[in-house]
């Protein structure tokens, strides 16, 4: 629960919980009153909240536009053409690939900065290929031409998109197994919640009775 998967846009954000996290202990989670209290409401003596931390992938962290490569790729973008969505056909993840903006140099490379394009559609195929390094990457496409690249890199985003759409559609199918899933989930996060609310409590002198008589 400590560690969010989010983009590095969001890792500012992260950054003020984990400040108001210390900033909540040091005020509260600190000396002899808290032990006593914490004894008092029956919960270990330990700091109220978890300071969270981004898990963001090293590579693909920021994807771009496919119309644009100094963009940033977003659902919320009038054209459908600027993204790979999730549950996109073949056909139509081939049509964008195809369409998409590129530049007349031949070769592929890495982080030139008159090549934002050719450094994103790099990291789309890195990132749709777990376990391969950009080394491996530009070994195999360092000389390729956009022609011989773009059916190369639609095929590796179909394969990797193919196994997700699959349970998304058995999902689809099952009844009542999305209802079942939010219910559970809500059920447990209102339990992690309750207790470490619990606990913000008697660190703040809020709630003295232990959690079991808590009405």
């Amino acid at each position: 629960r400590a560690m969010p998967a989010v983009g590095e846009d969001q890792r500012q954000h992260l950054e003020l919980a984990r400040d108001t996290v210390r900033r909540f202990h040091d005020l509260f989670c600190k000396g002899n009153q808290f032990k006593k209290r914490c004894k008092a409401a029956g919960i270990p003596t330990r700091p109220s909240f978890v300071e969270p931390e981004a898990m963001i992938v090293k590579e693909g962290a920021r994807i771009m536009s496919l119309t644009d490569g100094s963009s940033k790729m977003s659902k919320s973008d009038p054209s459908d053409a600027s993204r790979i969505n999730i549950l996109d056909s073949p056909d139509v993840i081939r049509k964008k690939i195809k369409t998409c903006k590129t530049d007349a140099i031949k070769g592929l490379e890495w982080d030139n900065p008159q090549r934002p394009e050719a450094t994103n559609l790099l990291n789309i195929y890195l990132a749709v290929q777990p376990g391969r390094t950009r080394e491996d990457i530009l070994e195999e496409v360092k000389d390729m031409t956009w022609g011989e690249f773009k059916p190369a890199l639609t095929d590796a985003i179909v394969a990797h998109l193919e196994p997700i759409q699959e349970r998304y559609r058995a999902v689809r199918e099952e009844d009542g197994v999305l209802a079942k899933v939010l219910e559970e989930g809500a059920q447990a996060a209102r339990e992690v919640a309750d207790e470490t609310l619990h606990g913000a409590r008697v660190a703040m002198g809020f709630a003295t009775a232990p959690a079991a008589s808590r009405k």
